[in-house]
């Protein structure tokens, strides 16, 4: 059992859920954060406006107090008039106590055992009358109170007297919540209003996404044409080409892949056709052994020259596509190639001679040698035995340039316009066609270019000078051979 197939796919990563995610959960965040402060300013709100009423009762009975003697050894009277608790009989649902005492506790007036005040008076308070505000308890019951310290002043005498009003909780706990429900009931409306937009939001805002992946999934398996970009948002437009960027090199890919099958199917064809008459010619006697091997021989030295250019063809495709490893030397890969066809070179006996300068190339060691490989054999091969070849290596700011210039026949016109073609030999007899077109095709991988110019003199052809242009590697080459940046 396979347990790569056995595998479960990962819950895929959804992109609406991450938007509605990303801009829901911040915010209800901030409407919570902003409804319990909405809360806490309404709670303190309905608070003043409790202590105010508070406060006007315990002025309204403040001013209805007598006195009887001077100071401490004065004496307190009063009569609660109705008027004093009439703001607290809109609802019966909270009680008013109150209590006037002296400065030293002594009960004047309400309900003694309501507790005696034993705070102090705010320095800056928030109003200009002696009043305090706490929070006490009466007869088990949580009450807010307000104590307001009154000078009473009469012809008779004058005293501090205390008065504090002292109100239940039971109304104010109930407009608290009333507020707070009716905070959250808008609140939650707001966050309900909010949601709808950024879920349709969000479903216009990713829409092209679907509609670009029910694209690509309704495409048959060969169609690798561009996609289109023109109505596309600009956030996506990135992704779109990269996507035709890659789309582009697989179509690149498999029609190179077609071409070569095609052209291996082709062209292996004679070659095996011709080794196979050439054993049966053998088999029958019709030729002589050694002739017949010799023959054989050719014909399979002419198959494997064959079929090892098609194999660079393809590399030359696969390279490409293949990130660019450390920088190399031309010029002493160049010089490697020459050592290793010397005996070719020195079989036609040949007025040789290299010229080179550092040539820091970034791509693969093997294109800098297959390129110069094919440019010297073919050179070679198209040399006339004691002629000319001379090889140079240039560079200048930005592109190094080789030249190898032999002194064969030269080239016609005709023949110029599909040299660089595959199987398109100048002598149809003496090679494959592939050496040129692996070497444009290595050209066009590095970004450089190719000529074959004849070199004339007086009319007459002397030579074929093979030109190519890359473009050079940022940097220097070191001793070792290596980039230094």
């Amino acid at each position: 059992m396979n347990p790569a197939v056995d595998k479960k796919p990962q819950t895929s990563f959804s992109l609406r859920r991450y938007l509605l995610l990303g801009i829901l959960v911040p915010v209800i965040l901030f409407i919570a954060l902003d409804t319990f402060s909405l809360y806490r300013q309404a709670l303190t709100a309905v608070t003043t406006a409790y202590d105010r009423t508070l406060l006007a009762s315990a002025k309204s009975i403040g001013e209805h107090i007598n006195a009887q003697g001077n100071d401490e050894l004065s004496t307190l009277s009063a009569v609660v008039p109705y008027s004093a608790l009439e703001a607290f009989e809109a609802d019966n649902r909270s009680r008013m106590v109150y209590r006037i005492s002296q400065v030293d506790g002594r009960v004047v007036d309400g309900f003694a055992d309501l507790p005696m005040w034993r705070g102090k008076i705010p320095q800056r308070g928030p109003y200009a009358a002696l009043v305090d505000f706490y929070d006490d308890t009466f007869r088990g019951d949580p009450v807010r109170v307000a104590v307001l310290l009154q000078p009473v002043a009469s012809e008779h005498g004058r005293a501090m007297a205390v008065v504090q009003v002292a109100e239940t909780l039971e109304l104010r706990r109930t407009l608290a919540r009333q507020i707070l429900v009716d905070t959250l009931w808008r609140q939650a409306l707001l966050v309900g209003v909010i949601a709808l937009v950024v879920l349709l939001v969000v479903q216009r805002a990713t829409r092209p996404v679907r509609e670009l992946s029910a694209a690509l999934q309704a495409r048959s398996d060969g169609d690798l044409t561009p996609l289109q970009t023109d109505q596309a948002p600009r956030e996506l437009l990135p992704l779109l080409e990269a996507t035709n960027s890659i789309m582009s090199r697989l179509h690149y890919l498999l029609e190179h892949q077609k071409r070569f099958v095609r052209d291996a199917a082709h062209q292996l064809r004679t070659p095996l056709a011709v080794l196979k008459v050439q054993v049966q010619s053998a088999r029958r006697g019709d030729v002589e052994p050694q002739q017949a091997l010799s023959e054989i021989n050719d014909t399979v030295n002419q198959a494997t020259v064959l079929a090892n250019q098609m194999l660079s063809l393809a590399k030359v495709a696969q390279l490409r596509e293949q990130p660019v490893p450390m920088a190399v030397d031309w010029a002493a890969v160049l010089r490697e190639v020459a050592l290793d066809l010397a005996p070719l070179i020195a079989d036609k006996e040949l007025d040789f001679d290299i010229d080179t300068q550092s040539a820091p190339m970034q791509t693969h060691d093997w294109m800098l040698r297959e390129l110069s490989r094919n440019l010297l054999h073919n050179a070679i091969a198209h040399t006339p035995a004691g002629g000319r070849l001379h090889v140079r290596l240039l560079c200048d700011a930005r592109f190094a340039a080789l030249v190898v210039s032999d002194s064969g026949p030269g080239i016609s016109e005709e023949l110029r316009q599909r040299l660089f073609q595959p199987f398109s030999a100048g002598q149809t007899h003496s090679g494959s066609g592939l050496g040129l077109a692996i070497c444009h095709e290595i050209a066009l991988a590095l970004g450089g270019d190719i000529h074959l110019d004849n070199r004339v003199d007086h009319g007459q052809v002397r030579g074929l000078d093979a030109t190519v242009r890359l473009p050079l590697a940022t940097g220097t080459i070191t001793s070792d051979g290596q980039t230094s940046h």
